[in-house]
C-alpha cells in the first residue's frame, strides 16, 4: 500500500506539522509521497531527499511540481495533460488550521479520497476546546470545569485564581498560561486573544497527575499505545511539547495500575466510538480525585505519537484498512421527472 503525508496549511502550528512530516519519514517503512500545503493553500510534491526544515523556511519548496486535488487524487501537469499520482491512503499531518478544523477532511470527502485523519464532524467537535467539554459532558467523560471568555470579555464570573487560560481554537500549548492572581489575568488573555476570539479558562491544579493515551479502531478492534505519564513542570507548554516531541522510539510506560489503566481506556473508547473513525488520535487525561477527567482530544497529535506504540507501522496499516465508507447515494431524478409527468411537460 502507498501512503502520502500531506503536512502544512495555514496554521498557526504550520512548522509543526512540517517537524511531524520529517518524523514519520523515518518512522514509516513503507512506500511514500510528500504533499507540502503552503500559505497560500498550493499543494507541492516534495521529493523525500528534500525533507528538511531548511526547504520550506527557505522557499525551496517552490521549485517542486505544484499539484491538484480533484476527484480522485492529486494530480501533476505533463506535457500531454496531466497524470494522477498513484497513492492508495493519505495521511492528513497537518496539524490545527486546515487539518484538524475539518477543511482538508472535507476536501478528501468531496473528492473520494481515501484518507487517515479525523472526518469533518469529529475535527469540528475536538478542535474547539469548548466544542470538546460538551461532546464529553453528553457521552459520560467528564472534563475540567469551565468558563468561557469571548470578544476582548476579561472578567471571570465563577472561577477563582489561580487558573489556566487557553485560546479555544488552537493546539500545541500555544497562547496559553497559568494566571494565579487578578493581577495577571488582563495580560494572559491579551495573550491569547491574540490568537483566538474565544478563551477557554480553567481551573490550575497544582501536581495534577496527566497520562496520555492513543489508539485507533480497527477490524479486530481497539489498537491502543501504552499510557504515558509526560514530563513536565507546571504544565506542557509549546517548548516541552515540540522542542522534544519528535521521538521516533517508544517511550517509558506509565506506572499504574491495572484498574486506572482500564479506566483510561474505557474513557478513550467512549471518546473514540464510530465518531473518530479512520483516525489516529491521542486523549490526554487528568487523574483528579481518583476520576479519570478529560484533558483535550489530539485529532491528529504530534508525530501521530509513533512514539507511544511498538509497533506503528501496524498500527497506520490495519487503520487504513478499516476506513469508514461514504454512503452511495443514488442520483436518478425520479422525483423531478414524476412531477415533469404528472404536468405533462
Amino acid at each position: 500500500m502507498k501512503f502520502a503525508i500531506v503536512f502544512g496549511g495555514i496554521s498557526f502550528e504550520h512548522e509543526i506539522s512540517i517537524v511531524s512530516a520529517i518524523v514519520l519519514k523515518d518512522v514509516l517503512k513503507k512506500e511514500l509521497e510528500f504533499i507540502f500545503v503552503d500559505k497560500n493553500r498550493e499543494f507541492y510534491l516534495v521529493d523525500e531527499k528534500n525533507m528538511k526544515s531548511k526547504f520550506f523556511s527557505l522557499g525551496d519548496y517552490k521549485k517542486s511540481e505544484k499539484l491538484t486535488l480533484k476527484n480522485g487524487g492529486f494530480y501533476k501537469k505533463t506535457l500531454l495533460g496531466e497524470k494522477k499520482i498513484q497513492i492508495d491512503t493519505i495521511i492528513n499531518l497537518v496539524h490545527g488550521g486546515d487539518g484538524e478544523d475539518g477543511k482538508l477532511a472535507g476536501m478528501f470527502d468531496f473528492f473520494s479520497v481515501n484518507f487517515i485523519g479525523p472526518r469533518v464532524e469529529a475535527s469540528v467537535l475536538s478542535f474547539n476546546k469548548l466544542y470538546t467539554k460538551l461532546y464529553a459532558n453528553e457521552i459520560g467523560v467528564k472534563t475540567l470545569d469551565y468558563e468561557v471568555l469571548r470578544d476582548r470579555e476579561y472578567k471571570l464570573k465563577k472561577l477563582n485564581f489561580p487558573v489556566i487560560v487557553k485560546p479555544s481554537r488552537l493546539g500545541s500549548s500555544i497562547g496559553v498560561s497559568i494566571v494565579k492572581d487578578e493581577s495577571e489575568l488582563e495580560y494572559a488573555l491579551d495573550v491569547a486573544y491574540e490568537f483566538d476570539s474565544e478563551i477557554v479558562v480553567e481551573p490550575f491544579i497544582e501536581g495534577v497527575k496527566e497520562y496520555n493515551l492513543a489508539g485507533a479502531l480497527t477490524k479486530d478492534g481497539y489498537i491502543f499505545s501504552i499510557v504515558e505519564e509526560p514530563e513536565k513542570k507546571e504544565f506542557l507548554d509549546f517548548e516541552k511539547k515540540y522542542m522534544d516531541f519528535s521521538r521516533t522510539r517508544q517511550v517509558l510506560k506509565a506506572d499504574i495500575d491495572e484498574e486506572l489503566e482500564k479506566s483510561l481506556k474505557e474513557n478513550f473508547k467512549k471518546i473514540y466510538s464510530k465518531l473518530f473513525q479512520g483516525a489516529i488520535i491521542r486523549c490526554d487525561f487528568f487523574v483528579v480525585d481518583k476520576e479519570v477527567v478529560l484533558n483535550e482530544i489530539n485529532p491528529i497529535p504530534g508525530s501521530y505519537a509513533n512514539y507511544l506504540f511498538s509497533d506503528f507501522n501496524k498500527v497506520v496499516d490495519e487503520v487504513a484498512k478499516n476506513l469508514p465508507k461514504q454512503q452511495k447515494i443514488d442520483i436518478d431524478y425520479k422525483y423531478i421527472n414524476s412531477i415533469v409527468k404528472a404536468k405533462g411537460k
